[in-house]
């Protein structure tokens, strides 16, 4: 039987990785990551369940025999005030919750990184009107923000969405400015000048993408503060029109019955609790993952 060379073990213990490879290295040995990733991974697919197996019908039919049901084994999440099957109802909101939630950073994250990224890389007057307007922005509360919003636009996904990731631009403007500053001046952006390269072609071909790390971590804890702000204007009557199953109405709709019936707001809420721990769990396992200054 052939021995393992010591050696060659320590050499493949402390063999240099790429930066992808090392970045899901440290992400696969960060625990808290690694139970975020699984339980966002379970929330995803219990929303694709309901794209095959739940239709529109199964969550609004009402079994009025059934009302305030507690969890059994024929009703898992137990049934609301008007016999309907919670459970189905709080999976069937996913699809809403984290589109809400998907949509409203994605607004965010482009909007702020074009002003952002341009600002900090151009400089000047520009850099000073973008970030005096982002100040303007951030300084006004984003649940506020977000009702006066709806107000003016109306109760819908897509409303829900803009008022929401309109919130969010100040945090992607200040993050991209700050990114793009810290490598414009490297040798890799001289090079791009020298020959001949545009400044916008620079800025979003060249600087951007040696800078996407921070955005990223950013991209995916706000995430989860996107869905509970949603689940917030909901609640106060703000987000999608009832009967819509969405997570924040769900609990708006329970918090009337929290004596008798605790379990309508209940299940809906650690929905949302949970969802968002896990995407916060995620970005910081990414933080840690990306940043260069904790690989070893």
């Amino acid at each position: 039987m052939s021995r393992k060379n010591p050696k060659n073990l320590i050499s493949r213990q402390y063999e240099k990785r790429g930066l992808l490879a090392e970045s899901l290295y440290r992400m696969r040995t960060n625990v808290g990551a690694v139970f975020g990733l699984a339980v966002l991974i379970v929330v995803v697919l219990l929303m694709i369940y309901t794209f095959f197996f739940v239709t529109y019908n199964d969550i609004i039919a009402i079994d009025p025999a059934n009302r305030y049901a507690p969890p059994s084994a024929a009703h898992i999440f137990g049934t609301d005030d008007m016999g309907r099957d919670l459970f189905l109802r709080t999976i069937y909101g996913s699809r809403y919750s984290l589109a809400v939630g998907f949509g409203a950073v994605t607004i965010g994250f482009i909007i702020g990184t074009f002003f952002g990224a341009t600002a900090g890389y151009y400089g000047g007057v520009f850099e000073e009107i973008v970030m005096r307007a982002s100040d303007v922005l951030a300084s006004i509360p984003g649940l506020l923000l977000g009702m006066v919003i709806v107000t003016l636009l109306g109760n819908s996904l897509t409303n829900l969405m803009t008022a929401v990731g309109v919130s969010i631009i100040p945090m992607f403007v200040r993050m991209a400015r700050a990114a793009v500053i810290s490598v414009k001046d490297d040798e890799f952006v001289e090079a791009s000048r020298a020959i001949g390269m545009s400044n916008f072609r620079i800025v979003f071909a060249q600087v951007l993408p040696n800078s996407l790390s921070p955005l990223i971590v950013l991209l995916t804890t706000r995430m989860g503060a996107a869905i509970i702000e949603a689940a917030s204007l909901s609640f106060l009557g703000f987000g999608i029109s009832v009967p819509t199953p969405e997570w924040g109405a769900l609990v708006s709709a329970g918090r009337s019955f929290m004596r008798n019936a605790p379990h309508i707001a209940l299940y809906p809420g650690l929905f949302i609790v949970i969802t968002s721990f896990a995407f916060t769990l995620l970005g910081d396992g990414l933080r840690d993952a990306l940043d260069p200054k904790l690989k070893k």
